[in-house]
């Protein structure tokens, strides 16, 4: 709760939020706006955009191959580890997809559409690359809102989010559009970048937990080992209840004084305090009621912590603020969440009542 600026609520800009929790989810731009806000002292509900005006933030495709934004100067290397696993090379992707030949063709394409740094749309991208390839199959993959083909060239760099015009996106080449673009550095570079502050933000975490969060266990094994390994004496292996997990060691007197928390939060959809560790982590999210947490179609709802755990769901409705909570877990005191729903407001600039319903 500290270290996501949650307890104490003490977060500063919007670049320095997201920076500390490795990047936020942004498939639903209202919710990452959100997330932000929600942690700072003084909310800003158009930080966010703000900061992709600037272009202290790029908004791309990243963790688990969802749209995320990070900020532009570490974003290559959290991108470096999900090239890594070449994950477009597997013949279940291929067959799903595009052959390599075509993703090199499609590559191509988007690269010199791209070329003069002048953000084009979703249909004059599409357009660009059936002129350049002349096989029409490519344009309709490129035309896919899910963005499926175009996520191996965000990897690599190549590709990411322009300025968006309402619903309409755009696309630009990142060393085109940010000054200090740096290029996607070598893998094993970038680990020594997110590893540790992976575990800055999440830790203690294990190497599963890790790779789960970045690309849901693509990453080979013998991979994640070295990686943690090359960290040498700046990791720390711990014991959690039999499980051994890491922490960066400049932190481990930092946790072993921190005092349990009584902070209640009402965090916001695809909040990175469930997505760093995971819905599967059963010290966060009660097992027996992880599907109300992680839902159909990939949404995760937005959740009511209470102790540093997930204890109940909230949604709103018209004027209503419904928060409802989990059988079998303690429930947080009313005044507690009077006084979060008191923060939501301000944050949604909107008037709801609160209702709360106890199974």
């Amino acid at each position: 709760m500290h270290r996501h600026h949650l307890d104490p609520v003490n977060g500063g800009s919007a670049l320095d939020v997201i920076r500390r929790l490795c990047g936020v989810q942004a498939q639903v731009p209202s919710a990452a706006a959100q997330a932000v806000a929600l942690r700072q002292q003084r909310p800003e509900p158009n930080a966010t955009t703000q900061a992709l005006n600037d272009r202290s933030l790029i908004r791309t495709w990243a963790m688990r191959g969802t749209l995320h934004l990070l900020p532009s100067d570490v974003a290559p290397a959290f991108l470096s580890l999900l090239a890594a696993a070449r994950t477009w090379e597997k013949g279940s992707w291929q067959r799903a997809f595009l052959t390599v030949t075509q993703l090199d063709r499609l590559t191509v394409a988007v690269e010199t559409a791209l070329e003069p740094g002048v953000p084009l749309t979703r249909e004059e991208l599409v357009e660009r690359a059936i002129d350049a390839t002349g096989d029409e199959s490519l344009g309709q993959h490129v035309k896919s809102g899910w963005g499926a083909v175009l996520k191996p060239l965000a990897w690599r760099g190549l590709i990411c989010h322009g300025p968006s015009d309402g619903n309409r996106v755009s696309f630009v080449r990142p060393d085109r559009w940010f000054p200090d673009w740096t290029g996607i550095p070598d893998p094993e570079d970038a680990a020594r970048v997110v590893v540790p502050a992976y575990l800055a933000a999440y830790g203690p975490a294990t190497p599963t937990a890790l790779d789960q969060w970045l690309l849901r266990g693509a990453t080979p094994k013998a991979t994640l080992r070295r990686w943690f390994a090359d960290l040498g004496d700046a990791v720390t292996p711990v014991d959690v209840e039999g499980t051994e997990a890491f922490v960066r060691s400049e932190d481990l007197a930092k946790l072993a004084s921190i005092r349990p928390t009584g902070a209640v939060r009402l965090l916001p959809a695809f909040d990175q305090y469930v997505l760093g560790p995971g819905t599967g982590d059963p010290h966060l999210v009660p097992q027996a009621h992880r599907s109300s947490v992680s839902r159909a179609g990939g949404w995760i709802a937005p959740v009511v912590i209470s102790r540093g755990r997930v204890v109940g769901t909230w949604a709103t409705n018209d004027d209503r603020l419904r928060v409802d909570l989990m059988p079998g877990e303690e429930p947080p005191a009313r005044a507690a969440l009077d006084a979060e729903a008191a923060r939501l407001r301000a944050v949604l600039d909107t008037d709801v009542t609160l209702d709360v319903i106890s199974s």
